[in-house]
């Protein structure tokens, strides 16, 4: 029997709360997974109710759900193996940038020209991540998971923001690819050309962000922004916009690992995906009225809190 096979059956057991006799090492196993009485559709309730509450504040924090729900389900609802989590997380952050990518489009923020050369570069690494992933064992994953979950507190914390950064110049490798643009900003009533440089760092950073996605299932939009809009100079606006529709394609790639190897559960991704969207149209709603400043400091203290039990998981504690 296949690691992949005890670990569909065991989680699958407990999800069910039922019992299963088998012989030798597997059977001990599988029983010690079984005994958790809790009814399925609990978990299943549960996860909904704490995806739509990641999702109002998702929107309002300004970071993508995968970021969010990764740690905290994987931290610390026990039934389910962190392998399912993140295949759900990937689903989690697929959903939303498939909801908003068409509209972003058709807004003129998110660039094709911007977008295809860094999300064909991230696909390929993110398959290549989510391979990785699924082959080393769970506590190397939950250490790296918590290590990169606290990297990106850090991040957050120090990051800052250009809505629209001085690019002198553009770079021999993005006036080869045509990388520019035009949008209309409607909070300025104007519209705005825009072009980047450092393409050829920005290239290399994508390939380390596609293998994070793939291997964590976390979707991306939070490395996405940086790099588009502080390094590459890309308006904020716009690498906000480019980042949501990138998403549609890194995460498909690294999704599709995940699903063959039989790592997406619909009782996981389901309520999930179902509470994350609707908590988005809330947490939409409560943007305008929202103080941004004291939304941000509450995501950066649920990052650093999952991320430090995620690393605690990690390392035995």
């Amino acid at each position: 029997m296949t690691r992949w096979t005890k670990t569909i059956l065991a989680s699958g057991l407990c999800l069910a709360g039922g019992l299963l006799a088998a012989e030798g090492s597997t059977a001990e196993a599988v029983v010690a997974a079984g005994q958790a009485v809790t009814p399925w559709w609990v978990w299943a309730v549960a996860l909904f109710v704490t995806s739509f509450f990641l999702g109002i504040v998702a929107v309002l924090g300004g970071v993508g759900g995968g970021v969010l729900f990764v740690p905290i389900v994987g931290g610390f609802f026990f039934p389910f193996h962190l392998d399912f989590v993140r295949g759900a997380g990937l689903m989690v952050a697929l959903a939303g940038a498939l909801a908003a990518g068409p509209g972003l489009l058709k807004s003129g923020m998110a660039n094709l020209r911007l977008a295809m050369p860094l999300a064909v570069i991230a696909s390929a690494s993110a398959i290549a991540g989510a391979m990785m992933g699924l082959a080393l064992p769970t506590n190397v994953i939950q250490t790296a998971l918590g290590l990169t979950i606290l990297g990106i507190v850090a991040l957050m914390w120090a990051a800052k923001k250009s809505e629209r950064p001085d690019v002198p110049k553009a770079d021999p490798i993005s006036s080869a690819l045509e990388i520019h643009g035009v949008f209309f900003d409607a909070s300025r009533n104007q519209e705005i050309d825009w072009q980047v440089h450092r393409t050829p760092m920005g290239l290399l950073l994508f390939v380390v962000i596609g293998i994070m996605a793939g291997m964590f299932g976390l979707g991306a939009g939070w490395a996405n922004v940086p790099v588009l809009n502080l390094l590459m100079g890309a308006p904020l606006k716009v690498s906000v916009a480019t980042s949501k529709f990138m998403l549609s394609i890194v995460d498909t790639s690294a999704a599709w690992v995940y699903m063959n190897k039989g790592a997406v559960l619909a009782l996981i991704a389901v309520p999930s995906i179902l509470g994350i969207m609707l908590g988005s149209l809330v947490g939409v709603r409560l943007l305008r009225r929202a103080n941004a400043s004291v939304v941000r400091k509450v995501v950066i203290t649920m990052l650093l809190f999952a991320g430090s039990r995620a690393l605690m998981k990690g390392l035995g504690f």
